[in-house]
């Protein structure tokens, strides 16, 4: 067996509880799991997903530009307040 180390993470109390239940669920508890994140990060030689701010992208912030636009003059769109009768209208 090779030899072991120690390591003291500090998280947020919550964040730890919802971990330890999703790896529950997988069938691993929170040490398999940071084992499987370093070997994945050693094997690819990078953080083995992509880790960016929560920004919109382009097309995105377009819609919400649109959606500002459509608030503040209503006849460059309709609203609704029934569902079911914006669906017949979008559907015929």
């Amino acid at each position: 067996m090779a030899d072991m180390t120690n390591i003291t993470i500090r998280m947020d109390v919550e964040l730890k509880k919802q971990a330890e239940q999703l790896f529950s669920e997988l069938g691993m508890n929170m040490t398999t799991a940071f084992n499987i994140f370093l070997r994945q990060a050693v094997r690819q030689q990078r953080i083995p997903f992509d880790v960016a701010l929560d920004t919109p992208n382009a097309e995105t912030l377009e819609a919400l530009a649109e959606v500002q636009r459509m608030k503040r003059n209503r006849a460059l769109g309709k609203t609704y307040t029934d569902v079911d009768v914006m669906m017949m209208e979008l559907l015929s």
